[in-house]
């Protein structure tokens, strides 16, 4: 009986170290959108590098948690793991929009450049939080969609214009439209109800949106490349053993690299997809294009004396 009773505790001590911790994971596109694709990708290189350790259950399309309460529900451990647009924390600290700033990062070279000199400072920020930074991936670069003709700022004049963050609410002021803060999973309705007649979004949102159904205009301005980030939540990351852990480091650090990579065949996919469905795509307006470089001065000061001594950290690593 004594050796039963031991081979049982050890039997059950076993399936207890073996037993695989599971997460849910609120990831912010739709699963058609390659952000989304690539979250997959690094849920399944978690269990692989894990050993089955760590299963991450992805649940795309902000179906868990709206982009505006992400942040908070890590942070509440309403779920451990998330995604969220970076520039969309932009309220709680300026810092957190500079890959919204107009015309700071607009190729993904330069967007890797300007993630590489904010991440430290985001990881410092979200430490405080409780929350660890696992890895980011961009958007495209932004572009404008309207059910008109562009030739420079005069042709945002009263225009409801989409703003999805701090920045591009600024931005759309600027211009002289009206901002309206819309989710994405909204567009369509917004479009087709009257509530916008334009906006600034990726290709990528606009395939994920069919823009082709109420716009017919898409500028290829390429503004800003926002990006999403991954975080989890402290006291999750630190209930894993170390090995589990820098399973889910390394699995970050390949996301990351195949995010980048893959944002650039989603830009050009998505933009000819517009096209394929008959919208007229454009390259930015010659008066635009002189309009918008005086908006994204203005704006860049504007964050400069917002963000402080961590904004202008930033710029002074990109120069």
């Amino acid at each position: 009986m004594k050796h039963f009773l031991i081979g049982t505790a050890i039997a059950a001590l076993t399936a207890g170290l073996t037993q695989a911790e599971t997460w849910k994971m609120s990831a912010d596109a739709p699963d058609g959108n390659y952000l989304t694709k690539n979250i997959r990708a690094f849920a399944d290189d978690v269990a692989r590098l894990s050993d089955g350790a760590l299963e991450i259950d992805v649940v795309s399309n902000s179906v868990l948690l709206k982009r505006p309460e992400l942040k908070r529900g890590v942070q509440r451990g309403i779920v451990p793991i998330g995604e969220v647009l970076i520039s969309a924390l932009g309220n709680e600290d300026a810092v957190y929009s500079a890959d919204a700033v107009p015309l700071l990062a607009t190729t993904f070279d330069e967007a890797r450049a300007l993630w590489e000199a904010s991440r430290p400072i985001y990881e410092e920020k979200l430490a405080e939080d409780g929350l660890v930074l696992l890895y980011a991936a961009p958007w495209p670069p932004q572009g404008i969609y309207m059910n008109q003709e562009v030739t420079d700022a005069t042709s945002f004049e009263g225009v409801k214009f989409r703003a999805y963050n701090p920045s591009t609410a600024r931005l759309a002021e600027l211009l002289g439209a009206v901002p309206a803060t819309i989710a994405t999973s909204e567009i369509s309705q917004a479009f087709s109800t009257g509530v916008i007649n334009g906006m600034i979004t990726s290709p990528s949102t606009g395939v994920d949106s069919q823009a082709w159904d109420f716009v017919s205009h898409y500028y290829d301005v390429q503004a800003f490349i926002p990006k999403n980030m991954v975080i989890v939540k402290k006291s999750a990351y630190d209930a894993l053993s170390e090995d589990v852990q820098a399973a889910l480091e390394e699995a970050a650090e390949l996301a990351e690299d195949r995010g980048f990579e893959m944002a650039a065949t989603a830009t050009t996919e998505a933009t000819q997809t517009m096209a394929d469905n008959g919208m007229t795509v454009l390259p930015t307006p010659e008066g635009l294009a002189t309009d918008f470089e005086e908006i994204a001065a203005t704006m860049r000061a504007e964050w400069l004396d917002q963000a402080g001594e961590n904004g202008q950290t930033i710029v002074d690593a990109l120069n």
